[in-house]
């Protein structure tokens, strides 16, 4: 496929690229003509070891001797908003291209999954799967994403303009992108976030998900009419819900967030609704039709008692006049009428599953103002008594309690908050329908009473006359010491009589997620990789064991560091001793509209998740070689082990927090206007601690500064200290057999791929970062070496040269923008009164050169 990215992405791009030169802006040429010499002079002048600054000082004096600094950095600047849109133009290229670059239906394709379903046995093997099987994408709202629906509606149409080369189309989008702005001037709000994401759902789930549905049900040799299992794709959405360390998500919020996502939902119906009354003209049929129309109209727009009430009530009306359809007009267009059923058993009224998510410590906090509130009527249970009692106790009285909980009653806007957002959670249900909110996350979950203290506050509050909770508890692991501690909290909470019986309510179903993000932060790549894999052996023994089915929600983010990378091959390396009933995982930032942000795209990347779930279960026998053996988790754990103390060791340094506060891009993040939440916990006057960095601007920040520390440290020490112990031909043995090891290897092999040393390579001349800045880059050195040597490959990315090519070009197009970015930081470390002009212009040349290469990365944070 190398030669065709070339060919199809590459050239194409530069060809069109030399559009920009022609447009009729102010400084557009000159901009145009000296961008590729900066470039020029940034890959020599690294090769030679020059910083930053002496590149741009070098350049400065070479073209633009007599410019006042004024007018220099003016054309950074310009700099910056060209190589902006440089990028949206080889993104869409590039998604153009997508199916000449990429065999939509090859390996991991549903045509091929089915293809290979060459027996009955099989084929029945897999409709029972489908049963309980399901993918569920969790879209969030995490400040990687920031592009607006005005400029994603100029990338669709981009897109569409390239792939049949129009270049007068192409021209004019050109001029339009130049004129549109690309950033926010102003914090989004949550709800602005979920407006945002919603046009993804709109334009690119709607529709993709449905067309995978009808290539399966096809594929099978079976109807659309008569297919039985709705829920194999599902959505979730986090913006509105996720309240998390963001102040700004309140009840309202969540309220307005699940309008929109139903308003959004019953548009496309409307749209839908009329296509079909153009076609469905017959007697007994189109009267159903107009009158659909008419109560759609009414369900969105009001008198609203004159709409539907449920997706179901539409469905039974309009398979009404189905059977008129089929039984006196001959079925004609019964498939369109059959699609629009499909999309109504999938998305309902709700859309997307709205999660609402808070922090376990929130909740304690909320309990303490409801006992010392309850100690004032009640002076027999002081809270200071309850604080010393063992976690059994404590859960014991929680349970026990039934009270009303009113907001009016407290004074502390987090109490009632969290009131409320339970509260809201049941508002939801009962307009939206049980599946628009049914889930309540608990991130920092540490222990089973963190679990208990949700559900004894739903007990309260959205309970039913029965006492049932129409809602799942989902507890969040995240630290390497959370997903050891993970088995044992939940054989506490399957001990527990109320727990279990709420489980046997919700069909004996236990979600539990798990965090890449904060897991890579706290004990590295390798170590939170590991751990996770054996938390899921662990949790899911223990959940086999009480006969309850566990489904594992995870919390990826783009880049390796956060759990992106190839996550099909993840997904199809899972041994027999993890749970696959579900796949479910969180999409966020650049991974949105990289991997989902067309149909193309979102049908290519969700069909191979799919298939990857069900890979282990139909096709395990033929691959058995492929488990892990108690010998390769014994290599894995000490390779993990040694990972884990390299890290701590870097992560321990007496530089690691300062250098993250004073050299890197971090304490921008929160100017850049991207997310509506805070970059870290706690307050700004604590200063800076490690435990309250958020792991995307945490992560972000290493990859702005091309070190990707998070994505390989450690890796390489691991595999050097193991090997001298004489394993090294076990690990290059368990590389060749063990599709997860080869996927660890090859998603590092990724950040890896995008970090450029030489950018940095002048803090070596700081004393206070040299040593510092040497261990990382030593470390750098040897995981790539030593990757490189267990695989057998000569370059990093070799087995995937798309992904390597496109690598390639995305970093020499933001090259400058890393360059111009590493001279601002050098010049804000200067005396202020040296100068040639104001730190606040130095503070926003970093903020904006952050856009372009969060963008061209793609999965950067």
């Amino acid at each position: 496929m190398n030669n065709s990215f070339q060919d199809a992405v590459v050239t194409k791009y530069n060809i069109f690229n030399s559009l920009f030169l022609s447009l009729p802006y102010r400084g557009v040429f000159q901009t145009g003509s000296l961008l590729p010499i900066l470039t020029q002079q940034s890959e020599i002048g690294f090769q030679e070891g020059k910083s930053p600054k002496e590149i741009m000082e070098h350049f400065f004096s070479e073209l633009l001797e007599t410019a006042s600094p004024k007018e220099r950095t003016d054309l950074l600047f310009q700099f910056i908003q060209y190589i902006e849109r440089q990028v949206v133009l080889f993104d869409s290229v590039e998604d153009a291209a997508f199916d000449q670059t990429h065999d939509l239906s090859g390996k991991g394709s549903v045509t091929y999954l089915t293809e290979r379903l060459d027996s009955d046995d099989l084929k029945k093997k897999l409709l029972t799967k489908l049963e309980d099987y399901s993918v569920r994408i969790v879209l969030t709202a995490h400040p990687t994403q920031f592009y607006s629906g005005k400029v994603l509606g100029i990338i669709n149409d981009l897109e569409d303009a390239i792939r049949i080369n129009d270049f007068t189309e192409v021209n004019q989008l050109l001029l339009q992108l130049g004129k549109t702005a690309f950033i926010n001037h102003e914090k989004p709000t949550p709800f602005d976030e979920a407006v945002s994401l919603c046009w993804f759902l709109e334009n690119v789930y709607y529709d993709a998900i449905p067309a995978i549905m009808e290539k399966l049900i096809n594929g099978l040799g079976m109807s659309v009419h008569n297919w039985p299992y709705p829920n194999v794709f599902r959505l979730g959405f986090w913006p509105g819900g996720d309240r998390d360390g963001n102040p700004f998500v309140n009840p309202e919020i969540t309220l307005k967030v699940a309008d929109r996502l139903r308003e959004t939902v019953l548009r496309g119906y409307y749209r839908d609704i009329r296509t079909l009354k153009r076609r469905l003209t017959f007697k007994g049929v189109d009267e159903a039709i107009s009158l659909a129309e008419k109560k759609m109209n009414s369900t969105i727009f009001g008198p609203f008692e004159q709409g539907y009430e449920s997706a179901q009530e539409l469905i039974e009306e309009l398979l009404n006049a189905r059977e008129v359809l089929v039984t006196k007009h001959q079925g004609l267009f019964v498939e369109l009428l059959d699609n629009f059923i499909l999309k109504l058993n999938l998305f309902g009224f709700f859309f997307a599953s709205l999660d609402v998510r808070q922090d376990s410590r929130k909740h304690a906090k909320a309990w303490e103002d409801i006992l010392k509130r309850l100690e004032k009527k009640i002076p027999l249970l002081k809270y200071s008594d309850y604080e010393g009692w063992d976690e059994a106790k404590k859960i014991e009285l929680l349970l026990s309690l039934n009270i009303p909980l009113r907001d009016e009653d407290y004074e502390d806007e987090l109490t009632k908050d969290i009131l409320g957002s339970i509260r809201a959670i049941k508002t939801i249900q009962e307009k939206n329908g049980e599946k628009g909110a049914h889930r309540y996350v608990i991130s920092n979950n540490t222990s089973a009473l963190n679990v208990m203290q949700v559900l004894a506050l739903a007990k309260n509050l959205i309970a039913d006359e029965n006492g049932k909770l129409a809602v799942d508890v989902v507890p969040l692991f995240e630290t390497v010491d959370d997903l050891a501690n993970a088995p044992e909290i939940m054989r506490t909470l399957y001990n527990n009589e109320f727990y279990r019986s709420h489980l046997a309510n919700r069909e004996n179903h236990q979600t539990i997620m798990v965090g890449f993000s904060d897991g890579t932060k706290d004990g590295g790549y390798l170590r939170a990789n590991w751990s996770i894999y054996r938390a899921k052996e662990e949790l899911t023994k223990v959940s086999r064991e009480f006969g309850i089915k566990v489904t594992f929600f995870d919390g990826r983010g783009g880049p390796p560091a956060r759990g992106g990378g190839n996550n099909h091959s993840f997904y199809s390396s899972l041994g027999s001793d993890i749970e696959d009933k579900e796949i479910q995982l969180t999409v966020q930032g650049q991974t949105i509209s990289s991997n989902y942000g067309t149909v193309t795209t979102a049908m290519y990347n969700l069909e191979r998740l799919f298939s990857a779930g069900l890979e282990n279960h139909l096709f395990r026998g033929n691959r058995a070689e492929d488990e892990l053996t108690e010998d390769d988790k014994v290599l894995i754990e000490e390779m993990a082990e040694a990972a884990y103390n390299s890290y701590l060791d870097l992560k321990n340094h007496p530089k690691f927090v300062q250098y993250l506060d004073k050299k890197t891009p971090l304490r921008f993040y929160g100017q850049t206007n991207i997310g509506s939440r805070p970059t870290k916990r706690g307050n700004d006057d604590e200063g800076l601690k490690f435990e309250d960095l958020r792991a995307i601007p945490f992560v972000g920040s290493w990859a702005q500064m091309k070190q990707n520390v998070p994505g390989f440290y450690g890796f390489g020490t691991a595999i050097k200290q193991i090997g001298e112990n004489g394993k090294i031909d076990a690990i290059k043995e368990l590389y060749k057999r063990s599709l997860f090891f080869r996927t660890l290897i090859e998603n590092s092999m990724q950040s890896l791929t995008k970090a450029f040393f030489p950018a940095t390579k002048y803090l070596r001349d700081d004393e206070d970062y040299k040593e510092f800045w040497d261990k990382m880059y030593d470390e750098f050195l040897l995981t790539r070496d030593l990757l490189l040597d267990v695989a057998g490959q000569k370059e990093l990315l070799e087995s995937n040269n798309v992904t390597k090519v496109s690598i390639k070009t995305r970093e020499r197009i933001v090259l400058p923008l890393i360059t111009i970015q590493q001279y601002a930081l050098q010049m804000l470390a200067m005396d202020p009164k040296e100068l040639p002009v104001d730190v606040e212009t130095y503070n926003q040349l970093i903020i904006r050169a952050m856009f372009g290469i969060i963008n061209a990365a793609r999965n950067s944070a």
